[in-house]
């Protein structure tokens, strides 16, 4: 796969995964949020609680699961992103915070997605 052919994918995967979130009452905020320490990928609010949301995608090519992804290294860096976000949205920074993770897998033209509430806790609460 090319690079361009990479960022293609994770684009319509980001796009998947932001329509499940919808579908399952979370508005998205904002979406490829760029930080000084790196991206959080969406930013959400189900009813009162900010949701920051990691997208790990796979093509069902034996290329393994996507979740094996978000290991306590991704963990860690989301949770520092996610404070260096509050930080520059005080707006937001009263709300009670969580982290999930949307999964998804291609096969042919077919996506399973899944979507993991509360998937971490960074343990800053």
């Amino acid at each position: 796969m090319t690079e361009e052919d990479g960022k293609r994918f994770g684009a319509l995967a980001e796009r998947l995964a932001a329509r499940r979130l919808r579908g399952l009452g979370y508005r998205i905020l904002a979406s490829n949020v760029r930080l000084r320490g790196g991206e959080l990928d969406l930013v959400a609010k189900q009813g009162e609680i900010l949701v920051f949301c990691e997208i790990k995608a796979r093509r069902a090519t034996g290329s393994g699961e996507p979740g094996e992804a978000v290991d306590a290294r991704k963990r860690n860096k989301l949770a520092r992103l996610a404070m260096e976000y509050l930080g520059s949205r005080p707006d937001l920074a009263h709300l009670e915070c969580r982290f999930d993770v949307v999964l998804l897998w291609r096969s042919g033209l077919w996506w399973r997605v899944e979507v993991i509430a509360d998937a971490f806790r960074p343990g800053w609460e």
